[in-house]
C-alpha cells in the first residue's frame, strides 16, 4: 500500500489553525473572562484568517483534502461554537420580558447551543455540496459568528438592551438561517468587471458607508443588508424559473 504524503505545515494550514486558535481564545475570553470586545475582535481575525487560507492556497497552488476538512473544523470553533457561547453568556446576563418563565430560565439558556449544532449542519452540508461554489446555500458561518459576536459587544457595551426571549429568538432564526435554502451571492469576483458584479460592488460600497457612518452598529447592519439582498436575489430568482 502506497504511502500518502500528507504536508500539514503549509502556509494556508498554519493560517487555518490561526483561525482555530482565535476562536478557542474568544471562547475562553467569553466564558473566563466576560470579556465580549476582545471575543469579537478575536473572531473578526479568526475571519481575516478563514479568507486569507483559502486566498493562499488558490494562490500558491496548494490546495488539499486536508486544508478542507481542517478548514470545516476551525470553521466550527470560531463561527459554530463562540457565537453559541456568546449568545449563551449574553442570554445569562439579560433581563426577562416576561415570555418565559422564571422555571424555564435555564432551558431557554441551553437552547441558544442550536446555533452550534445547525453550525455543524451548515458546514458538512458545505462540504458536499458542489452548487456552492460561486455561492452560499444558507448564511456563511463566518457571517453569523461576526453578527452574534458584535450584538453580543454592544449589548455588553449598552448600546442598546435585549431581553432573554430576543436572545432566545435571534439564536433560534440565525439558526435556522445557517441551513436554510436561500441562496447568498459570496464576494467572490469572477474578472473585476462591472458586468456579473454589480451586487458585490453595490454591497461592498453600501458597507463602506455603514462603516462610515455608523461605526460601532455597522457590523450587525451589515450583515442584516446582505441577508435580505441575498433573501430578495433568491425569490426573484425562483420566481423567474418558476414563471
Amino acid at each position: 500500500m502506497e504511502k500518502m504524503n500528507i504536508r500539514l505545515f503549509t502556509i494556508p494550514n498554519m493560517l487555518t489553525l490561526g483561525n482555530l486558535v482565535c476562536g478557542a481564545a474568544a471562547t475562553v475570553a467569553l466564558l473566563v473572562h466576560g470579556d465580549y470586545t476582545l471575543a469579537f475582535w478575536l473572531v473578526v481575525a479568526a475571519a481575516v484568517c478563514d479568507f486569507f487560507d483559502g486566498f493562499t492556497a488558490r494562490l500558491l497552488g496548494c490546495s488539499s483534502p486536508i486544508g478542507v476538512e481542517l478548514d470545516s473544523l476551525a470553521d466550527m470553533v470560531s463561527f459554530g461554537l463562540v457565537p453559541s457561547v456568546a449568545m449563551f453568556s449574553l442570554y445569562g446576563d439579560a433581563l426577562s420580558c416576561g415570555w418565559i418563565p422564571v422555571e424555564y430560565f435555564t432551558i431557554g439558556q441551553y437552547l441558544t447551543f442550536i446555533i452550534v449544532a445547525f453550525s455543524a449542519l451548515r458546514l458538512a452540508k458545505f462540504n458536499i455540496d458542489d452548487t456552492q461554489h460561486t455561492e452560499f446555500c444558507g448564511l456563511p458561518t463566518p457571517a453569523n459568528g461576526l453578527f452574534c459576536l458584535s450584538v453580543a459587544m454592544l449589548m455588553n457595551m449598552g448600546e442598546f438592551t435585549l431581553s432573554k426571549e430576543v436572545i432566545l429568538i435571534i439564536s433560534i432564526v440565525m439558526a435556522y438561517l445557517l441551513i436554510s435554502p436561500v441562496r447568498m451571492f459570496a464576494l467572490k469576483f469572477k474578472g473585476y468587471g462591472w458586468k456579473g458584479n454589480q451586487i458585490r460592488y453595490a454591497f461592498i460600497v453600501l458597507s463602506i458607508a455603514l462603516i462610515a457612518l455608523c461605526s460601532k452598529l455597522a457590523v450587525p447592519a451589515i450583515i442584516l443588508i446582505y441577508i435580505v439582498i441575498s433573501a430578495i436575489r433568491w425569490s426573484v430568482q425562483t420566481l423567474s424559473k418558476r414563471g
